[in-house]
């Protein structure tokens, strides 16, 4: 084949080829086409259109397409709703943070203020204070002053008055010109080493009618001389003492306060007068003489059956007799009564009767301050310059005085006719007590007041229970402050006079609030109160609520609650505030406060020593003090101590003195009352509950009173 041909078979014969392969496609895509816009034109002749103006196929469709939107809308309408909540929610608590913010800042300016004029106002009250401070301590100088200058120039003419004195009746019976003078029967030092069957006995003292008492003089050496170069021979006692006791005898001239012992007097005199107002009288010399050392019990004759005696402690207002306990041997239920009956007298129970009968019966007081009434008021300006007077520290503790004698002033009343029940006052005696120091052991000191013994124990161990520590201030006059810093930062702060009485005791907290303890006036004065029973000058108490009443006995009740009973005031009038000192020495004045007996507390013979089972006893009176100091952290409470009579008086004083101190602790160390509410004295077998001289249990006790009233003015606002 040519090139031509060729040519032809390779390019033209397929093109050729492919044109007719063209033409059955497009027929075959024409006929698709057709088709096609056939079937669009079906679908177009038999589509619905919806509500929304949108096509759908069916009607069901169109239905399912508003379904969607009707729950899209829905969506969208809850989706802003919760927007528009959280938004206001939001914007509520942005407003309350604002409202907090200015709030706060409003308070933290209020606060601002108000403590800057707390702050202005507490130092216009401490330059207030330091001004009148700065007054009482520059009054207080000026009467220092005023009464050295006056002591000066009595001292300058004591010879001068020593004529003018009363005449002494010695105890011999003599006369002399004053009790200096008066003869020595027997040496003094026969006295101290005598037999103690060749001394008079405790239970006889020289307190009853008949004022001159038989004892004899056993001091060689006139207590009072003025002359300086006798002084020496005057104080036989201290050499005897260790030298941290803390009491010395100390030459001081005794100014009369008081009466010794509880001799019938007229109902009118309602308390000694004061010293400087007491009448002149006769005087008697009481010198110091050790007892015997085992005193028998006074017998005393009750004709009264055990129902007539239950019948007067039902109701002891009806009778103006001498109330006692309605039990085989029971002794009189008040202790100035049982001094009464110790005298031995045997017609005095028939005297304090008849003066009983002269006596109006009287509703006891409501309470404290109706029952201290119009005794002098408190005077705050007074106590807050003693506690804030400048003093010279000290290093050491100190010792206190004991002076060489006490005067009691007694109205001796004399029984002329008792059938026709008369009596008449016939004089009044000045009885001149001699003082002296027998013994000391431990902390605690027996000392010779007249014809009897009385135990005195140092409280100041006692009271640094849980001290931090203990700084000692001499103050004018011969006082001294001392303030005991606790552990919590607490302050206890006492004065005392030189003679160790207490003029004021305060407790001082972190915060500085004070709460008075003690408070006696009459206890910052040059004169010794101390070992002076000074209600004996009172008529005899007429009780007047029932004795159940009047004193509770645990065993009796050992489940009660003892707060209301504790609470009650003092169930006759209070002349003055006393003393802690003058009511330890008082019976007449601690039985105007009811009492708690303590007897299921039941001491071995001649054992302080409380068992666990026993110390458990004391936890509803304990709780009941709590009570008591809750409402007034002020309160004080006396324990007082016995024995029986089994043993010799002073080692029974010593005895009961320790027992005291034994539940006191008891209370402080396992009930948490505070030492300084709490007050000791040991009384021996002094106030017998049952007359027997044998081993008696219901005798080996201790007592509790609340004495607050006695010895704290009732304006003095602790609550």
């Amino acid at each position: 084949m040519n090139l031509r041909s060729r040519l032809f078979a390779t390019v033209t014969v397929p093109v050729l080829t492919a044109a007719a392969m063209v033409e059955p496609s497009a027929a075959a895509a024409a006929s698709h086409a057709s088709s096609s816009l056939s079937t669009a034109v079906l679908v177009a002749q038999t589509a619905v259109t919806c509500s929304d103006g949108s096509q759908a196929a069916d009607q069901a469709s169109c239905d399912a397409i508003d379904v969607q939107r009707v729950a899209e809308q829905q969506a969208a309408d809850e989706a802003q709703k919760a927007a528009e909540q959280q938004a206001a929610q939001e914007a509520q608590q942005a407003a309350e943070q604002q409202a907090a913010e200015e709030a706060q800042r409003a308070a933290e300016q209020q606060a601002a203020d108000e403590a800057q004029k707390a702050a202005e106002q507490q130092a216009a009250e401490e330059a207030q204070r330091a001004a009148e401070q700065q007054a009482a301590e520059e009054a207080q100088q000026a009467a220092e002053q005023q009464a050295t200058d006056e002591a000066q120039k009595a001292a300058e003419q004591p010879q001068v008055e020593q004529p003018t004195a009363e005449a002494v009746s010695c105890a011999d019976g003599s006369q002399a010109a004053s009790a200096d003078a008066c003869p020595a029967a027997e040496p003094q030092a026969p006295a101290e080493a005598a037999p103690v069957d060749q001394v008079p006995s405790e239970k006889a003292p020289a307190e009853e009618a008949a004022p001159i008492p038989q004892a004899p003089v056993d001091e060689a050496t006139p207590s009072d001389q003025p002359a300086a170069d006798q002084a020496p021979a005057e104080e036989p006692a201290p050499a005897e003492q260790p030298a941290d006791s803390p009491l010395t005898n100390d030459a001081m001239k005794p100014a009369p306060d008081s009466t010794q012992g509880d001799m019938p007097v007229e109902p009118q005199a309602q308390s000694a007068p004061a010293p400087d107002q007491q009448p002149a009288g006769e005087q008697v010399l009481v010198p110091a003489v050790e007892p015997p050392a085992d005193a028998p019990i006074v017998d005393v004759i009750d004709k009264r059956s055990e129902e007539d005696k239950l019948q007067i402690a039902e109701d002891p207002a009806k009778t103006a007799e001498t109330v006692v306990l309605p039990v085989d041997n029971g002794a009189a239920v008040l202790d100035s009564d049982k001094d009464a009956d110790n005298t031995g007298g045997a017609d005095v129970r028939d005297a304090r009767t008849m003066l009983r009968e002269e006596i109006p019966v009287v509703a006891a007081p409501t309470s404290d301050a109706e029952a201290q009434g119009t005794s002098p008021r408190f005077e705050p300006k007074v106590m807050e310059a003693i506690i804030g007077e400048k003093g010279k520290t000290t290093d050491t503790a100190p010792t206190f005085d004991v002076p060489t004698s006490v005067t009691n002033v007694m109205n001796v009343t004399n029984v002329t006719n008792v059938t026709n029940n008369v009596s008449n006052v016939t004089n009044q005696v000045n009885q001149v007590n001699e003082v002296r120091v027998i013994e000391e052991t431990d902390n605690r000191t027996i000392i010779n007041v007249g014809n009897h013994e009385v135990v005195r124990g140092d409280d100041r161990s006692r009271l640094r229970y849980d001290e931090g520590q203990t700084f000692y201030e001499e103050l004018s006059r011969g006082r001294v402050r001392e303030t005991i810093e606790r552990h919590d930062g607490s302050r206890l702060v006492t004065v005392y006079n030189r003679y160790g009485d207490i003029i004021l005791r305060s407790r001082f907290t972190v915060g500085g609030d004070e709460y008075v303890l003690f408070y006696a006036p009459e206890a910052d004065r040059a004169e010794p109160h101390v070992y002076v029973d000074v209600g004996s000058s009172l008529p005899p108490m007429r009780l007047s609520i029932p004795v159940q009443d009047y004193i509770v006995t645990t065993s009796n009740a050992p489940d009660r609650d003892y707060y209301d009973f504790l609470a009650q005031p003092p169930v006759e009038r209070v002349e003055r505030v006393y003393s802690i000192e003058e009511v330890k020495s008082s019976a007449r004045l601690r039985d105007k406060v009811r009492r708690i007996d303590l007897d299921t507390i039941t001491f071995p013979s001649g054992s302080a020593e409380v068992p666990l089972a026993q110390a458990k006893t004391l936890r509803r009176v304990a709780e009941a003090m709590e009570q008591v100091l809750a409402k007034d952290p002020g309160e004080t409470f006396l324990i007082e101590g016995h024995t029986d009579a089994v043993g010799s008086d002073r080692s029974n004083l010593i005895l009961s003195d320790k027992r005291a101190e034994t539940v006191a602790n008891l209370l402080s160390e396992v009930y948490g009352i505070p030492p300084e509410n709490l007050s000791v004295q040991g009384y021996g077998e002094r106030y017998l509950k049952i007359r027997t001289a044998q081993a008696e249990q219901q005798n080996r006790r201790v007592a509790i009173r609340r004495v607050t009233s006695l010895v704290r003015p009732a304006a003095v606002d602790n609550r």
